[in-house]
């Protein structure tokens, strides 16, 4: 029963959640450094709103200088990758043997609200509502971000749901 009790109680569920999280994002930060080219694609036509409606009263809010767009696409990559570090670094805490585990949860929060900093605040309002990606039929990322963005949402509620005490 004491394995049973271990593998079924809230304190693996959100080391699991950890490290899947921690392993997505590095994959996602990953595939930016070593494929550059496609999502810096996408985060220029974002940017440049060239395939929204092209309404003059929202397109004043484009980005098209290629300067600006590189370096909004490197700031992303970089803070994926530093998502990436402290969720591996939630996820060490959490498997260590006499884990401490305010440490352990606080560093699972800092990287979940991370996450939902880039897809909540980055990809959904930033880039779906003020450069109008909603409107794009081919640079519209809204789906993948919610999705993200839920992912955290539900790992940060996991994460901080109070824990029962086992009755031996």
């Amino acid at each position: 029963m004491g394995f049973l009790a271990r593998i079924g109680g809230l304190r693996f569920a959100v080391t699991v959640l950890t490290g899947m999280t921690a392993l997505q994002m590095a994959l996602i930060a990953f595939g930016n450094i070593t494929d550059f080219a496609t999502n810096q694609a996408f985060v220029q036509h974002v940017l440049a709103m060239d395939t929204t409606f092209r309404s003059p009263d929202m397109t004043w809010r484009a980005i098209t200088g290629p300067g600006l767009q590189n370096t909004a696409y490197v700031v992303i990559i970089g803070w994926e990758a530093l998502t990436a570090l402290v969720l591996i670094a939630a996820f060490v805490a959490w498997v260590r043997p006499r884990a401490d585990t305010t440490t352990a949860r606080r560093l699972s929060t800092l990287g979940w609200v991370m996450w939902v900093l880039l897809f909540g605040v980055g990809f959904l309002a930033i880039g779906g509502e003020w450069f109008q990606m909603w409107q794009s039929e081919k640079w519209n990322g809204l789906q993948p971000a919610l999705q993200n963005f839920l992912i955290a949402t539900a790992a940060l509620i996991v994460a901080h749901l109070p824990e029962k005490q086992a009755v031996t």
